[in-house]
């Protein structure tokens, strides 16, 4: 066994029984490099990775092959979940060398660091237009030792272009106007055009397949239907969450959703079920329930948060990371059905049953059956001319079966580590379901996932760790995970009213400013200050499968603006939305997060503070209402270290005090009153 046998990552546990001499990503690995002056293989990927999964067979396990590595090479191994920040930067080698990317990603390295060259997949014989593994290692280590000048300059190429991506998407700070000219309707309406230039109207969501769910612009078209009552936005988040809840890349037996499809229409998952996905979408189906209150919405919320708690949760409250494709190697077996599979289990049920799940004998995908519904309960019980609470029943009753029957199958293999990042959205994801639906058990969750996060992750000097697993914390924190943390911090303030939960807030907020902020760009790195274990520092700018750091940093920075009355929180937000306006314009669907964030600066912030005995029952009915731009506190007396509750005594009845573009109005006492004022319900 290699030194991977000590790690706890499962995608490095995965690799620790090859014949290549694998490293983790620690000293010793360029110590050994130095010393021996050898090139490094990086090989990054994720336990959920099919293609790395390939590789790993024909090539690692292979020991013609392995020895050649371990001979010529120092070979490092890496969680892209774990080291995010290492698969970054080698990442954008791969793209600027082969104009692409993807996992497993295979970068070469010099031994200070610098990559020199990067591909992904190859197999172990000349195909697909690739060459060989083999091929690439002694091309490389031909390269390497007999022209070491133009390795060199290859390498010192590539890092001045990673150094310079980071500033690609800035915009040109001598060209911005006034602030006031800056943000204003028209620029939303402009992000708007853009996002709708790509709707799928056939199918819901955006452009062609791959198709992943694009929570995040979902996100700004619900609230840009909240500020304009533009339709169009409203009729896509709504389509577009119908068609997938109806697809394939819903898990329709056990809820939950998967990573994508390989289809326009939703109906092929890619069918492994990541935790940031679950929790993304949920958090926007919380929100378009609080709009419309569809009871499709509520029951996808409940299944998926089910799926939850009974496959993604360890017992101490943290979320794992994500479930395989695969299961006893071949992609989607836990989940597709034979007609006669159905039939056997359901027996006289079963034609009800495959008819609105559209299963067949020939089946939908490679001659099985990935379950999907054509129509809504609704339009498919008055088509039969049945009641639909009765095939809502008889459907309910048949998924229990086939669930117990799916459950006796050998199961996808499961990432059980812990990550700070996604564990923030899925407690955002937990609190929200919470506020639309107000099952008490959603909560409790959401506290109990905090208080893990802050006991076990909290490094002995007030840092965070990255990642956890059975008792060990490790990797120094990055960026989207005090982002994310400091977002759950908030969001949980917004349903349990803990005011020292705002005192962590701002304690996370200053950290991460001394630590991540760069103020020639005014925005934040990726690492820390302290963390020298990388080639250089780089800024993540992208909302990609999650927000980024830095736009989930502009909320955060917002938010605590008001509640603490931190002015210069809101100037750095505000400097950060000016340094990527343009490109938010122009690209919304890379930025949607930040183009969300705008919104904050183009419309008043509700100001909005619930003092007195009933004030946390009356907090929670005005969260039950969509209103995305709006700040919350809750106390039961006046407290003067929080500007929104200085000076606000009840006075024996439960005041609600509302304040918009800096003005305040009389306080109210009853919901309805509230509503008027807010323009809501």
């Amino acid at each position: 066994m290699n030194r991977l046998q000590y790690e706890t990552s499962p995608y490095l546990l995965q690799h620790a029984q090859n014949p290549v001499d694998w490293y983790a990503w620690k000293p010793e690995a360029f110590a050994k490099a130095r010393r021996e002056d050898k090139p490094i293989i990086v090989s990054i990927g994720y336990s959920t990775c099919h293609w790395c999964h390939v590789m790993e067979h024909e090539s690692f396990e292979n020991e013609d092959i392995a020895g050649f590595m371990n001979e010529h090479f120092v070979c490092i191994k890496v969680d892209r979940e774990e080291r995010p920040d290492v698969d970054s930067i080698y990442m954008e080698a791969c793209q600027v060398i082969s104009g692409s990317g993807g996992w497993p990603l295979n970068c070469f390295l010099l031994p200070d660091g610098r990559p020199f060259f990067a591909g992904t997949y190859y197999p172990p014989s000349p195909a697909y237009n690739r060459p060989s593994w083999m091929q690439v290692l002694q091309n490389i280590y031909q390269n390497y030792y007999n022209r070491r000048e133009v390795v060199e300059e290859q390498a010192e190429r590539l890092m001045e272009i990673i150094k310079s991506s980071d500033s690609v998407f800035l915009s040109d700070q001598v060209s911005l106007q006034k602030e006031s000219t800056l943000f204003t309707p028209v620029l939303l309406q402009n992000i708007f055009y853009q996002l709708q230039n790509r709707f799928d109207r056939e199918n819901g969501g955006f452009g062609n397949a791959p198709k992943f769910p694009g929570s995040m612009a979902l996100e700004y078209l619900l609230q840009y239907y909240h500020f304009t009552k533009d339709e169009d936005a409203l009729h896509h988040v709504l389509f577009s969450l119908d068609r997938m809840i109806q697809g394939g890349i819903y898990d329709q037996i056990g809820g939950g959703f998967a990573r994508y499809a390989t289809d326009r229409a939703w109906l092929v998952p890619h069918f492994e079920k990541m935790l940031y996905d679950n929790a993304l979408l949920v958090s926007i189906l919380s929100d378009a329930y609080r709009v419309i209150n569809k009871e499709l919405y509520k029951e996808t919320i409940q299944e998926t948060l089910e799926f939850i708690n009974r496959e993604m949760t360890s017992p101490e409250g943290g979320f794992y990371s994500a479930l395989d494709a695969d299961s006893e190697g071949e992609e989607g077996k836990y989940y597709i059905w034979n007609k006669s599979e159905v039939e056997a289990i359901l027996g006289n049920d079963a034609a009800l049953f495959c008819e609105f799940y559209n299963v067949t004998e020939e089946g939908n995908w490679e001659e099985k059956n990935i379950l999907w519904r054509a129509q809504s309960h609704e339009d498919f019980a008055q088509a039969k001319g049945i009641e639909s609470s009765f095939l809502k029943e008889k459907l309910k009753s048949s998924r229990a079966k086939l669930f117990a029957e799916r459950q006796k199958r050998i199961r996808p293999g499961l990432d059980d580590k812990i990550l700070l990042d996604w564990n923030g959205l899925m407690c955002i994801a937990y609190a929200k379901a919470y506020t639309a639906l107000g099952e008490s058990a959603y909560r409790e969750a959401a506290e109990r996932n905090l208080h893990f996060l802050l006991e076990k992750f909290q490094q002995p000097d007030g840092s965070f760790y990255h990642t956890y697993k059975e008792g060990n914390a490790q990797y120094d924190a990055f960026l989207d995970d005090y982002a994310n943390l400091i977002a759950a911090i908030l969001h949980m303030y917004q349903i349990n009213f803990d005011l020292s939960l705002l005192e962590k807030a701002a304690l996370l907020t200053d950290f991460v400013i001394e630590q991540f902020y760069d103020e020639q760009s005014n925005l934040f790195y990726f690492t820390s200050d302290t963390q020298k274990d990388i080639p250089l520092r780089r800024k993540e700018l992208y909302d990609n499968a999650t927000p980024s750091g830095n736009s989930t940093m502009i909320y955060n920075l917002l938010k605590l603006s008001i509640l603490l009355e931190k002015n210069d929180y809101k100037e750095r937000a505000v400097e950060m939305l000016k340094a990527m306006r343009d490109a938010i314009e122009r690209y919304p669907s890379s930025f949607a997060r930040w183009a969300s964030a705008l919104t904050w600066l183009v419309h008043p912030v509700h100001e909005i503070a619930v003092v007195g005995e009933e004030s946390k029952i009356v907090a929670a009915d005005l969260n039950k209402f969509y209103l995305p731009n709006k700040v919350l506190m809750a106390n039961a007396n006046a407290d003067e270290r929080f500007p929104l509750l200085a000076g606000r005594n009840a006075n024996g009845v439960t005041n609600i005090y509302i304040c918009k573009d800096y003005a305040c109005q009389l306080p109210v006492q009853n919901i309805a009153d509230a509503k008027k004022m807010l323009d809501i319900g």
